[in-house]
């Protein structure tokens, strides 16, 4: 394949682009690409690697993995999400790698083309998700996989992951992003006050309904809707839940006449979802229409190298910014398994910032933390299984607000057996003490 004919197809896609040859070398360049990188890119001598991440070689020498030579070993198409130095600094880019094959089947090259990734950052900036470690790279994938398209998402994780920034960023890299994001919390919700405040109500359609109002479904006409915490949604009422869902159609309270609303899904849930359809709790039907794409948030213990650097912009976007933690305070956050999340870290740092006597918070002001985790077991030592058990429900103990309830179903156990195991280890709850 004559170049020439290579630089007309990259010229025709409207995302940065180039094809390089298996040894990493540029032969042909888009406009979108050479406004990426502040490097400048001399063809048929310059290697991505050298441009994209102003390294001397590839990407899998740095700790990054290497869509080209995932290409090379499968024959396939291959995506990853890397931290690129653009223009902008530190800039996170999803990077889908196709081979090019001549005629004869023989592979010539790649092409590479970036997809920005402006919802997150490797480094402290605002409104953006934090963080660099593979889960967190993974999580980008995963979402961008799904924005670009109409597919309803469910995601799921622990209380304080983060849920509602990662449906706000799904919104935000999708074709609806600049109309309405609407967020509806189920928690709480009433059958007539589901009713009202999703389909709206018209003047007198009861008590105190003095004028007419529209409700949050027709508000996000042409953008996303967010059910926060779907789990919640009493089995009465998924029913009409459903029929919104599978016709997008609904009538007001009080009101005759059918109304209807282009709506993208995203819904979140900290609870089992599937365990309640095996309990009849949840309905089948309904699972599998807001299960089109699920999206599993790791809790912030699975991504604890993350930790210093969200300590860092908390701090940087609060009334502590000229705070800093000591090298051991940031190790000993990175040793706790922090049950309450991102959410529960955001506390410790406000609060030990505030007992912080000079600019530097220390480990002797990390006073929320029970205790470091227990370290890794050594290869003479193992800790039983017991004893892991009675740790980590010593933590969730001195750290978990809500009720025993609340955290049996976070558990993934009965209340009931909760509390035994409580008493085994002669445990309570802060909310019981």
């Amino acid at each position: 394949m004559e170049t020439s004919v290579i630089q007309s197809m990259i010229n025709a896609i409207d995302k940065p682009t180039i094809f390089i040859t298996p040894d990493y070398v540029i032969k042909a360049v888009n406009q979108g690409y050479l406004d990426t990188y502040e490097v400048e890119v001399e063809l048929g001598k310059s290697k991505c690697f050298e441009i994209s991440h102003q390294n001397p070689s590839p990407c899998d020498k740095h700790g990054e993995a290497c869509p080209l030579q995932e290409c090379v070993n499968t024959h396939r198409a291959a995506s990853v999400v890397h931290i690129h130095s653009t223009g902008k600094g530190k800039s996170y880019c999803d990077i889908l790698m196709r081979p090019v094959l001549d005629d004869d089947g023989i592979t010539i090259g790649f092409l590479e083309v970036l997809n920005k990734i402006d919802y997150a950052s490797a480094e402290s900036k605002q409104h953006k998700m934090i963080g660099k470690s593979p889960l967190f790279k993974s999580l980008l994938n995963q979402i961008n996989r799904a924005a670009p398209s109409n597919i309803a998402v469910l995601l799921q994780g622990e209380t304080g992951t983060g849920k509602e920034l990662v449906a706000q960023a799904v919104h935000d890299a999708s074709k609806r992003s600049d109309k309405s994001f609407v967020v509806i919390e189920c928690t709480g919700l009433s059958e007539n006050l589901f009713e009202s405040e999703l389909f709206g109500h018209e003047k007198g359609a009861f008590t105190g309904a003095s004028t007419s109002k529209k409700g949050l479904i027709e508000i996000a006409h042409g953008g996303t809707v967010f059910f926060d915490e779907i789990g919640d949604v009493p089995l009465n009422m998924q029913v009409k839940l459903l029929r919104l869902l599978e016709t997008q159609s609904f009538r007001a309270v009080g009101g005759l006449k059918l109304k209807y609303s282009d709506f993208r899904l995203v819904c979140a849930t900290h609870k089992n979802l599937l365990a309640m359809v095996e309990r009849g709790e949840f309905r089948r039907d309904l699972y599998y229409r807001i299960a089109g794409f699920p999206i599993q948030l790791p809790p912030l213990r699975e991504r604890r190298e993350d930790i210093p650097e969200l300590t860092k912009h908390f701090l940087r976007y609060s009334e502590y910014q000229h705070k800093t933690f000591s090298t051991k305070a940031l190790e000993r956050m990175c040793s706790y398994a922090f049950p309450g999340n991102i959410r529960e870290l955001k506390s410790v740092i406000e609060h030990a910032s505030l007992l912080a006597d000079d600019d530097v918070v220390h480990a002797s002001d990390l006073v929320m933390l029970s205790s470091p985790t227990t370290p890794l077991p050594q290869v003479n030592h193992y800790l039983s299984l017991d004893e892991v058990e009675s740790e980590y429900l010593r933590g969730v103990c001195i750290n978990f607000q809500g009720t025993p309830a609340e955290l049996a179903d976070m558990l993934k156990v009965s209340t009931r057996t909760l509390y035994r195991k409580l008493q085994r280890y002669g445990l309570k709850l802060n909310s019981e003490i």
